[in-house]
């Protein structure tokens, strides 16, 4: 008779993995109503000492604590990109405050190299903007730098593209001048003030690598291109 049951069992289609597991999800009590598949079982740990006898749920309590510990691990990391972000957002705004009390392109040209080079936190920032046919005397003002006809199209990858990100990159000195030596790490945002003033870079760079990177977002520091943007359109026309 028992052969026949056996026999019986093999015939039957073999069960997945999945389709087990899904059993016992319906079923968490089965090993309660089991008890002796307990001792059949592969166990994830046993008590030191004592054969054939499964600490279930020790293996339980350790789940436990690797769960707790996955969910406290995010939670930390929520906790410190928040952090990093309203860091970074505080200091958008005080930059936005220093570019705004400029009173003209000398002034706003040493905004941008002190002020917000400390405020940003980076080693190097600077303005700069393509030659152009009309004269501006106001783009001569001391610290800002003048770009070749055509460039900033070419440094920013074509005329779609408002901002480049370069973590691993020596700096340019077109861009960055006598501080490009300091820079392995930028963020170049297009100026557009419209009127007479032609195309320019807000250039901000760091001697530390992967300062700014492509994972990065954007919005930040083209909204501070943006109010430099209404600064410039002031004094430039």
């Amino acid at each position: 008779m028992v052969r026949k049951r056996d026999d019986a069992l093999l015939s039957e289609p073999a069960l997945t993995d999945k389709q087990v597991a899904g059993y016992l999800r319906l079923h968490p009590d089965f090993l309660l109503r089991h008890t002796e598949l307990v001792t059949t079982l592969s166990p994830p740990s046993r008590w030191p000492g004592s054969d054939g006898i499964v600490d279930m749920q020790a293996f339980m309590i350790e789940r436990l604590k690797e769960e707790i510990d996955r969910i406290k691990g995010a939670a930390e990391t929520l906790i410190h990109t928040s952090r990093s972000n309203m860091s970074t957002q505080n200091r958008t705004h005080e930059a936005v405050l220093a570019l705004l009390s400029s009173a003209d392109m000398a002034s706003l040209s040493q905004v941008v190299a002190d002020d917000l080079a400390a405020i940003l936190d980076v080693d190097v920032a600077a303005l700069a903007f393509e030659e152009c046919e009309t004269a501006l005397p106001s783009l001569t003002a001391p610290g800002i730098l003048r770009l070749a006809a055509g460039s900033v199209d070419r440094i920013m990858g074509g005329p779609d593209h408002d901002c480049a990100l370069n973590e691993q990159m020596p700096g340019d000195p077109a861009v960055f001048g006598d501080g490009a030596g300091l820079v392995s790490s930028s963020a170049l945002v297009r100026l557009s003030a419209g009127g007479q003033c032609p195309p320019g870079l807000l250039a901000l760079g760091s001697r530390h690598g992967r300062t700014f990177h492509s994972g990065q977002g954007t919005e930040l520091i083209t909204f501070l291109a943006r109010v430099a943007d209404t600064c410039v359109h002031r004094f430039v026309g």
